[in-house]
């Protein structure tokens, strides 16, 4: 199997569903004759037409808006917001009409909004921010994160077959950094499963997103110091797999929650309170969280690294929490 970049595995994706479903169309700002900000639409209004990759007004509200439209008369529109902070624009479209659609009569809202989101690319406070805890707080919502090469393809794939609005956080930072292959054939990734990415014994990190790939590198440099990490990527955050965080903190005994959103009201606090709930007699120390500080995202590289988590502040967490 050939390597391809993560976002490599996201245009396979939109494409193959497109061929698969003719009910699956994309649109959104410069996503056609312009291929895209980040080039992720390349080819596509030329393989699929006008009609199925649409280009859009400046006008977030009316993109969410027409989506949910569509979904509802049997269609499965793929929106793309350009950077994921423009998703503001749609709030209400997404959080008081596609989220609440299947509750008040019954009906299917298969839509998915694909948002470009996070730092360190020196993009600044309105194109760099991880607003994921926006909408995990919104029931009828569903919200990935893919960390992985093969869950970026497979994570969206599902997210376009399910019948439900789905929002699928991408990581600008990892779109042409990260490598990997992915199954041959139609495969999916389920959402609302965890995946254990490297067991341990001494701690355990939950993180999604590009944080996993810090917190991989972290565990790999306090190994030869005797610290066991086990990293475990959520993936999933609206439903998260709630069983795997347990057996992991079962066995292990002590949790880092990292993630890359500010850490005052981001999602860590929800794995947090589940682990004080539910897991209190398995811990041997207090559950801890490493996120980004509680400002706007800086705009000047050096500032923008010390707003953000990385390696060397993951490990230096979790060498204090191994210690405890």
């Amino acid at each position: 199997m050939a390597e391809i970049t993560y976002l490599e595995a996201i245009s396979q994706a939109l494409r193959e569903e497109m061929r698969r479903d003719p009910r699956v169309f994309l649109l959104g700002e410069d996503i056609g004759l312009y291929e895209g900000a980040f080039k992720v639409t390349k080819g596509f209004q030329k393989e699929f037409g006008p009609e199925r990759v649409l280009d859009t007004p400046i006008a977030e509200s009316a993109i969410v808006g027409v989506s949910v439209g569509a979904a509802l008369m049997g269609m499965r529109p793929v929106a793309e917001m350009q950077f994921a902070d423009f998703v503001s624009c749609g709030f209400n479209q997404l959080v008081n009409n596609a989220a609440k659609v299947h509750y008040r009569w019954g009906g299917a809202v298969p839509m998915v909004v694909r948002l470009p989101a996070g730092g360190g690319m020196q993009a600044g406070p309105f194109h760099s921010q991880m607003m994921e805890a926006w909408f995990t707080h919104t029931p009828g919502l569903k919200v990935v994160v893919p960390a992985t090469v093969p869950d970026a393809k497979g994570l969206l794939k599902s997210a376009i077959r399910d019948g439900n609005p789905v929002l699928y956080f991408e990581q600008k930072y990892l779109y042409r950094r990260l490598k990997g292959e992915v199954p041959e054939g139609d495969f999916t990734v389920p959402i609302g499963k965890a995946q254990v990415l490297r067991p341990g014994t001494d701690l355990s990190v939950f993180t999604y997103g590009s944080m996993v790939h810090f917190s991989l590198e972290a565990a790999q440099a306090l190994e030869p110091e005797g610290i066991s990490v086990e990293v475990v990527d959520l993936r999933s955050l609206l439903p998260y797999d709630r069983e795997a965080i347990l057996e992991s903190v079962a066995r292990t005994g002590k949790a880092l929650i990292v993630h890359e959103a500010n850490r005052t009201g981001g999602f860590g606090g929800e794995i947090a309170a589940l682990i004080a709930e539910e897991a209190f007699d398995r811990l041997d120390a207090p559950v801890r969280r490493l996120a980004s500080l509680d400002t706007p995202v800086p705009f000047a590289k050096t500032l923008e690294e010390h707003y953000l988590p990385n390696a060397g502040k993951i490990a230096d967490a979790a060498r204090e929490l191994a210690r405890y």
